[in-house]
C-alpha cells in the first residue's frame, strides 16, 4: 500500500511500529541527505562526479590509492560536521525503548553510532569511512595518522605487514564482510517488521535483506522519495522526506 500523503503514511507506520515487537531498520543513503552527507548513485551524486575506484585497481596502483585518499580527506569536512538527522534520532528512540535489536546500514558515516546505537548494535554492510584498515593484517588506523603519511609520501602502507592502508569501507570488487552478513541474515529472519529508510534497493546483496525479512513472514516498510523495485512487496510504502516521516518518533 503506497501512502496518500505522509500524515496517513505516519499513522500507519505507528501503529505497525506499536505493534511489533522486533523491528529491524535497513538504512541507505536517504537518510544521511539532511545531514549534508551527498548521495553517491543520485544525479548529481558523487559518483556521476568522479569513477568509483574499484578494490583491484586500489590495491594495484599506487597512483589509484593516492587518488582515493585524496578523495577521502576532500570530503573529511563534510564527514565532519554531519550530525545524525530526525530519521537517525528516531531509530535511535525506538532502539533505547527496546524496539529495536540492531540496525542494518548500507552507510559508512557513522551517524548511527552518533545517534545512540552502541557500535556493536550498528551492523554496517559497506565498512565505515571514519577509521582505516590494513588490507592485509587489518590492523584499524586513525585517520589523522593516515594523513600524516599522505602529505609526506602519499598512500601509505601498514606498518607491521607492508601491505596497503585503506578506509575502512567495502570498494567495488571487494569481498563483503562475512559476520556482518550473517548478523543481517539472522536479523532480517526474526524481526516482525523490517523498515527500509532510503535506499535504492538495487545493491545486492545487500537490498535482498527486506526481501528476506518478507519471505520469513515479516511487515515490510519502504520509507524513500523515489520507487523501487520492491514496492510491490511492501505492506506500507511512504514516499516522503524521510525526516519528516521518521521526526514524529523522536523521543525526548
Amino acid at each position: 500500500m503506497i501512502a496518500k500523503d505522509i500524515q496517513s503514511g505516519v499513522e500507519r507506520l505507528g501503529e505497525m511500529i506499536a505493534a511489533a515487537s522486533i523491528i529491524v531498520p535497513f538504512t541507505g543513503a536517504g537518510i544521511s541527505t539532511e545531514c549534508g552527507i551527498p548521495d553517491f548513485r543520485s544525479p548529481g551524486g558523487l559518483w556521476t562526479r568522479n569513477r568509483p575506484i574499484p578494490f583491484d585497481e586500489f590495491v594495484a596502483s599506487q597512483e589509484a590509492r593516492d587518488e582515493s585518499w585524496r578523495r577521502r580527506f576532500a570530503m573529511e569536512a563534510t564527514f565532519a560536521a554531519a550530525k545524525p538527522g530526525r530519521g537517525h534520532r528516531a531509530l535511535a528512540s525506538l532502539y533505547r525503548a527496546g524496539k529495536i535489536p540492531a540496525v542494518i546500514t548500507q552507510n559508512i558515516d557513522n551517524l548511527h553510532q552518533q545517534s545512540g546505537f552502541a557500535p556493536d548494535r550498528v551492523i554496517e554492510l559497506h565498512g565505515n569511512t571514519t577509521y582505516a584498515r590494513c588490507i592485509g593484517c587489518g590492523r584499524a588506523y586513525d585517520l589523522g595518522w593516515v594523513k600524516q603519511r599522505f602529505d609526506d609520501s602519499g598512500a601509505p602502507d601498514c606498518t607491521d605487514c607492508g601491505e596497503p592502508v585503506k578506509t575502512a569501507t567495502i570498494s567495488f570488487g571487494q569481498a563483503m564482510p562475512e559476520d556482518a552478513m550473517e548478523r543481517a541474515s539472522e536479523l532480517s529472519r526474526s524481526c516482525d517488521l523490517l523498515i527500509a529508510i532510503g535506499s535504492s534497493l538495487v545493491v545486492w546483496p545487500a537490498a535482498g535483506f527486506p526481501m528476506m525479512a518478507k519471505s520469513a513472514g515479516a511487515r515490510l516498510v519502504i520509507i524513500n522519495r523515489e520507487p523501487t523495485d520492491q514496492d510491490d512487496l511492501a505492506d506500507l510504502v511512504i514516499r516522503h522526506d524521510i525526516g519528516d516521516t521518521l521526526g514524529p518518533f523522536v523521543g525526548n
